[in-house]
């Protein structure tokens, strides 16, 4: 606009358009306005209430610091409320602590206020809200509070006007990316050209209107009555107002085009500091993940290890440095557990087996005792010791009778952001989440159902015990065993389509048939039914209900398991525990199992309590630890159990209780004088190679191994799943898509045929299992799909004509 009062050459559009132009540029930026410097306590230390901050713990700090230091109580969760936090304000940044000893070494938390929405719900509460994350704070009174409110909005504009500043100042930086820079580049290019067109259109508008001027000035030289001069001065006059606008208005388009350029620039800025903070933060993943992986090496090769302990204690020092790792930020969810909680409810010491004198101080897991130890009185553990299903007998069984595989093509090492696609599944139910089969194994959850009858041979000494109580001790050692498959194995099986079947029979080489059906889809859920010729059932009916978490993974299987004994009716009934898959973001993935697991004889009323005690860093137990106790229908123990899920169980029998010291929490233990432990399970080891086959065990290897004669709806004819196990991942993907979006449009039928039964109606029964039926539980009152029968007896016809097109 001052360009365009100059063309006027003085008079009053020249002072009107100078006029303007110094209002605007007597506007301030905002940006630049200088805000009041934070005291290191607002309000006044003296300001009264509270004792000027001595109730909130305030620290003073040096004059012209912009840090503030204090108690605050921070809403965790509904179980634990508010809990005390050491919160410390600086740079723009509010961090907090269990503790001041915290501040050295563990951040709980941080939230940059910069971007940050701040907050009073009533005269004490704070609420501090960034993007997904949000803090409830409360402060001992009004006046405290209210302190707090205001370094929190003096820190916010400090670290709105740095991060100005820090953007001016970085002017002249070129952008990183060569597309924003192209798009810029093209943008102002345009914005070039329409410039171009209206300063042709301006030199017309000058030529013509140059020569209208000067035919307006000929006629004011001709002699022509007053009144027509006069109109064809003002013509002359409009006429030069005119030119003098557009030219305004082409010198406004080139200020505009500058004025797009400059703030073009900032964009640019703003956006290469966006990509600077997310490759910062892909570099700091990255070095957590590498620091990780290091510290677990150097714990692995620590001096003063044994070999027979190194396994245990490398995968539990990896596990506690990526516990260490996460704490940085504390998650609300996330139990901790101190040593105490981890103690058990009693104590055992070895007896002599001769005199039941008490012979030291050594736990039962500990012990070292031999099983001739124990009297011979004892013919079940002496069936055990001399059985004949022994490990190396078994397997030569196995392929003596029939030869089955030993190894699968290796799993490809496929590179996948695993955060990428899980960001966005928080809360969500797992079984509703699409995932790529980059994160399965090549076996579905009907297989991985199957696999616990890896270790049956317990099941078939059990058969041959006289007393229950001895029985419940094999019982309990197999509800363990189902866990030593899954230390190694974090990726996820394949949901089973409605449906689906897998059938195991080894009747021949074990004495038993497996028998499941996938007979819900929502929410998911599987029945198995096992009978053995040497003298038990098993049956069952689980539902998973996973959640993510985003740093773990809860996976919690609902379902009572049953085993009856044929020869003497005992009838078992017990259910699994949670397992947990840690590291979902950052560091190696691990499994732990956390829970109790209580074991009933529904017949004899005997009972086995079990602990699986969840990882804790504060522990001194040795990792993935199961103890517990045999009791008979009075109450009265009579065998200990020991060991770790992932390793062995071990069995002593009681020869003397009696009540110990009282511990710290008040509650008194049980000491059990006991004989010498024997071993009832020992994991068998990996085959070769199981690394890179997805650490499968010898049973898993053949559990998809394709066999003849079975029915067209069994796993082992899963098309993605086979794919996926021969390394054609990507045409895995397609395949699951395939068969996903098939059996929604089978349920969309349903769901429409049942719309038209309810309008005519009719009843309508939903999906029927083909070879089970719900029934109500006689011993559990619930409601449990049972084998109705008629699998077999159409296998061994070859009539399938039932089962549903599924594939």
């Amino acid at each position: 606009m001052g360009k365009a009062a100059a063309l006027c050459g003085g008079g009053s559009s020249s002072t009107t358009t100078r006029g303007l132009v110094s209002l605007l540029s007597a506007v301030p930026c905002l940006g630049c306005q200088e805000l009041p410097t934070m005291s290191a306590e607002p309000g006044g230390r003296g300001g009264g209430g509270g004792g000027g901050g001595t109730p909130s713990g305030t620290l003073p700090a040096a004059p012209g610091s912009d840090t503030y230091k204090g108690w605050l109580f921070k809403w965790t969760n509904y179980l634990k409320g508010y809990q005390r936090r050491w919160f410390v304000l600086s740079n723009g940044l509010l961090s907090y602590y269990r503790t001041q000893a915290e501040m050295a070494h563990t951040c709980r938390g941080t939230i940059n206020l910069s971007t940050a929405h701040i907050d009073t719900e009533d005269s004490c509460n704070i609420v501090l809200s960034n993007g997904g994350r949000t803090y409830h704070l409360k402060a001992n009174s009004e006046v405290e509070r209210q302190r707090w409110v205001t370094a929190l909005e003096l820190a916010k504009a400090k670290a709105i006007r740095m991060r100005n500043n820090q953007s001016d100042d970085s002017g002249d930086e070129e952008p990183a990316s060569q597309s924003d820079k192209s798009e810029l580049h093209g943008t102002l290019k345009t914005l070039s050209s329409k410039l171009e067109d209206l300063s042709t259109c301006n030199d017309l508008i000058a030529k013509h209107g140059a020569a209208l001027q000067r035919s307006l000035s000929e006629l004011e030289n001709l002699k022509l009555p007053a009144e027509s001069g006069e109109k064809i001065k003002a013509v002359n006059e409009r006429a030069t107002l005119f030119r003098i606008t557009s030219n305004a208005m082409i010198n406004a388009c080139r200020d505009f085009l500058d004025l797009a350029e400059t703030h073009s620039r900032k964009w640019q800025r703003a956006l290469q500091y966006e990509r600077e903070q997310r490759i910062r933060l892909e570099e700091t993943i990255e070095q957590l993940a590498k620091q990780h992986n290091s510290l677990e090496r150097a714990c692995r090769g620590a001096p003063g290890l044994s070999a027979s302990s190194t396994g245990i204690t490398s995968t539990a020092k990896g596990s506690v440095q990526s516990a260490k790792g996460e704490a940085s930020d504390e998650d609300e969810e996330t139990e901790y557990f101190d040593a105490m909680e981890d103690a058990p409810a009693f104590i055992t010491v070895t007896a002599d087996p001769k005199h039941h004198r008490r012979s030291g101080s050594n736990l039962s897991g500990a012990s070292e005792g031999h099983p001739e130890d124990w009297n011979l009185e004892d013919n079940v553990f002496e069936s055990s010791n001399q059985s004949s299903y022994n490990e190396s007998t078994c397997k030569d069984l196995l392929l003596f009778k029939k030869r089955r595989r030993t190894r699968i093509p290796n799993k490809p090492n496929y590179s996948l952001n695993l955060w990428s696609i899980m960001k966005n599944c928080i809360g969500k139910e797992l079984s509703k989440i699409p995932m790529p089969v980059n994160f399965n194994e090549p076996l579905s959850m009907l297989q991985r159902l199957t696999e616990d009858l890896e270790y049956h041979e317990l099941l078939d000494k059990a058969v041959k015990c006289e007393s229950s109580t001895e029985q419940m001790c094999f019982v309990a050692a197999f509800s363990v065993s189902s866990y030593s498959t899954t230390v190694h194995r974090t990726a996820k099986p394949f949901n089973p389509l409605l449906g689906e079947t897998y059938e195991l029979d080894r009747l021949e080489e074990f004495g038993f048939r497996s028998l499941c059906e996938q007979v819900s889809h929502h929410p998911p859920a599987a029945a198995h039914h096992v009978y053995s010729k040497r003298g038990w059932t098993l049956w069952q009916e689980i539902t998973i209900a996973s959640k993510f978490r985003g740093k773990y993974l809860s996976i919690m299987p609902l379902g009572a398991i049953h085993l009856e004994f044929h020869s003497s009716g005992n009838h078992y009934v017990w259910r699994k525990v949670t397992s947990t898959v840690h590291n979902i973001i950052v560091g190696k993935l691990w499994i732990d199992q956390s829970g109790e697991i209580e074991i009933v004889n529904h017949k004899s009323k005997d009972k086995c309590q079990l602990k699986f005690t969840p990882y804790s860093y504060f522990s001194r137990d040795v990792p993935r630890k199961v103890t517990g106790v045999v009791s008979d229908a009075d109450g009265k123990a009579h065998y200990v159990m020991s060991g770790t899920w992932d390793e062995k169980m071990e069995c002593s029998k009681i020869v003397h209780s009696s009540h110990g010291s009282t511990s710290t929490e008040g509650k008194q233990k049980t000491v059990y004088q006991t004989l010498s432990p024997k071993v009832l399970w020992k994991k068998y080891p990996l085959p070769v190679n199981a690394e890179n086959m997805y650490f499968f065990s010898d049973l898993a290897l053949t559990l998809n191994e394709p066999e003849e004669r079975v029915a067209p709806t069994d796993s082992r004819l899963r098309p993605d799943q086979r794919l996926m196990e021969n390394g054609l991942w990507d045409e895995a993907n397609v395949e699951k898509q395939r068969l996903e979006e098939k059996q929604r449009a089978v349920r969309r039928r349903r769901e429409a045929e049942a719309v038209e039964a309810l309008e005519e109606g009719k009843d309508y029964e939903g999906y029927i299992p083909l070879w089970f039926e719900r029934k109500v539980d006689a011993v559990t009152g619930e409601l449990i799909c049972v084998y109705k029968g008629g699998y077999w007896e159409a296998k061994e016809k070859q009539d399938w004509s039932l089962c549903p097109d599924i594939f």
